[in-house]
């Protein structure tokens, strides 16, 4: 699972009309929890149009340091695991939040111990709420550095359930990795969450478990009682990512263009999903047929929005305010401060490097519509994403009516879109 190599920085083409169709890549947040769940099954499994992109090659490698076969052909990838899983590895996570956070919580029910690790800024990224509720339920868990924080040694066939509350307000990635393990663990587990970001997230992770024969049971909103069992890896399919479809999506009606999205669900239960309905709302047209996802037009009204439940497209939203005619404020997205990168300090100080009005504040952004009626600046200036997948490509929509924007370290987007700028490209082209 390689990914293409990718240039070190990408001069923008402004001034062209994004037109065409785009296959969308296969959701990052679904192949993670495929993938996490087959480990916790222990039984092979068949995943056809798994992301191929940088977190997920490091999943696999994880996976083949516990002994697991890892298959990819063409579109198919076969996990075959071992007659006995290795009981000891150091497992380097990168910058991949998500799988570290589903693996914390995993490697509690596998026998062995484990060292999870990962870069420098996966380092910074809190752990301490996932690790305090996996306490609670039994879970042996150490911090060999910092407390609260990785790397982390955890000696597995511990976690034993009960009862537990969760604050899962600075990632919904806490609950759904619990939820998750708590299907192996060796007696039921009783869940109250106190707080959550991102909730639509939450619904990805049951339907998951329930196509694995998980069994949860939701009394309450706040409440989840899960039924450990065994789980069946069965052949699953990978649908298309709303997040990565945004960027087509954005840059379509940025320009005045028309785009064609093929792989997405209508009826898809990812929560970036909306953010088309936020595009139709701001002025744009998006229209469903046999063939995909048609979305066009021109962006002609700001919004006032909490994108709590929508982090992920705040630097996309960002991008495209400076060309909206009025004042585009998103609250209630703090959280986004312990992503990839600080995201909100990091889309503030760069789209005001470029010229635009940008007020950050701790928990969002207002950004004004400075260029819905007069020429950006046009001089030349390289961005700096900061090591951060979503922030280049969001910089990148700036770039298609700001001249001059050179997008840094532009081989970031190997993260979770390897073929970003090849579809950039082939819509301007």
């Amino acid at each position: 699972m390689n990914s293409p190599r990718l240039p070190d920085s990408v001069a923008v083409p402004a001034g062209r009309v994004a037109g065409g169709t785009v296959r969308v890549p296969p959701s990052k947040s679904v192949s993670h929890r495929y993938f996490n769940l087959t480990l916790l099954s222990g039984r092979p499994a068949v995943i056809e149009n798994p992301l191929q992109a940088e977190d997920l090659t490091l999943f696999s490698r994880a996976l083949e340091q516990l002994g697991y076969s890892v298959a990819m052909r063409g579109r198919t990838l076969r996990l075959e695991p071992p007659l006995t899983l290795a009981r000891q590895a150091t497992i380097d996570c990168g910058n991949a939040g998500t799988m570290y956070r589903f693996l914390v919580a995993a490697m509690t029910t596998l026998e062995g111990e484990w060292i999870l690790t990962g870069t420098p800024r996966l380092a910074e990224r809190p752990i301490g709420p996932l690790v305090g509720a996996l306490r609670q339920l039994g879970a042996d868990i150490d911090y060999l550095d910092k407390e609260g924080y990785a790397p982390l040694r955890i000696r597995g066939a511990t976690l034993r359930g009960g009862a537990v509350d969760i604050d899962a307000s600075e990632s919904s990635q806490f609950l759904s990795a619990v939820l998750m393990a708590a299907s192996r663990a060796s007696e039921d587990v009783d869940l109250r969450v106190l707080s959550l970001a991102s909730s639509p997230y939450l619904d990805l992770t049951l339907e998951a478990v329930a196509l694995f024969g998980g069994s949860i049971e939701r009394p309450h909103s706040d409440r989840f009682v899960i039924h450990p069992g065994p789980l069946e890896a069965p052949r699953l399919e990978v649908e298309g990512d709303f997040s990565a479809a945004a960027y087509p999506a954005a840059a379509a009606v940025l320009t005045g263009g028309s785009v064609l999205l093929e792989g997405l669900r209508e009826s898809s239960r990812q929560g970036d999903r909306r953010f088309i309905d936020l595009l139709v709302s701001m002025g744009a047209e998006a229209v469903w047929s046999e063939e995909g996802l048609r979305v066009s037009g021109r962006l002609s009204r700001a919004p006032t929005v909490d994108l709590q439940d929508m982090p992920d497209q705040v630097p996309t939203l960002a991008a495209i305010a400076p060309f909206v005619e009025g004042t585009t404020r998103i609250t209630n997205v703090a959280h986004l401060r312990i992503k990839e990168s600080d995201r909100l300090a990091v889309m503030a100080r760069e789209l005001s490097r470029v010229g635009a009005r940008v007020s950050e504040l701790p928990d969002g952004l207002v950004i004004e519509g400075s260029w819905s009626h007069s020429e950006p600046p046009a001089e030349s200036v390289v961005v700096d994403p900061e090591n951060d997948h979503r922030i280049a490509m969001s910089l990148a929509l700036v770039g298609l009516r700001r001249p001059g924007v050179v997008i840094g370290e532009a081989y970031v987007v190997a993260k979770s879109y390897p073929g970003f700028w090849q579809d950039l490209d082939t819509l301007v082209g």
